[in-house]
């Protein structure tokens, strides 16, 4: 899709996607972020949550994952031009399923005009229906080439 093909109000959900314990060790690994909620499984046990939970870095990166496998902006995506507001709502646990809901909130052209803004307001659900995360998300994307 580009820029011409998105409307404010379009909402587009992605398919599911659960969380492993790999999800998270390899995520502690390669971020360096080895805090206790996510690594310390015995002194969780007595925690807020009962049990570890997932990084909440990790779920915007699934976030921002899933809406790339709706394949709808994969073609015409420029450049992530921010993220704003995000909020983290619930803790995603080991085990959760995970969705997001893409929502474009606004549309404007650039100023050159072979570009356009997309406006999209994410919200990540759980299996339950709760929402774990939200926010906001802008994205520059390609206009329509010539001819087509």
């Amino acid at each position: 899709m580009y820029f011409e093909d998105f409307e404010v109000g379009q909402t587009f959900t992605s398919q599911g996607r659960t969380i492993t314990e790999t999800d998270v060790v390899l995520f502690a690994g390669w971020s360096w972020d080895t805090n206790p909620p996510h690594t310390d499984e015995e002194s969780m046990k007595d925690g807020r949550f009962g049990q570890r939970i997932a990084h909440g870095l990790l779920g915007t990166s699934v976030a921002l994952g899933l809406a790339s496998r709706l394949g709808i902006f994969e073609d015409s995506s420029i450049a992530l031009l921010g993220i704003d507001g995000w909020k983290f709502q619930a803790p995603i646990l080991i085990g959760d399923t995970v969705h997001v809901t893409v929502e474009i909130t606004g549309t404007r052209r650039t100023s050159r005009g072979d570009a356009g803004i997309l406006s999209r307001r994410f919200i990540l659900t759980n299996q339950h229906g709760v929402v774990v995360q939200s926010g906001e998300i802008g994205l520059m994307v390609s206009t329509r080439p010539a001819g087509d």
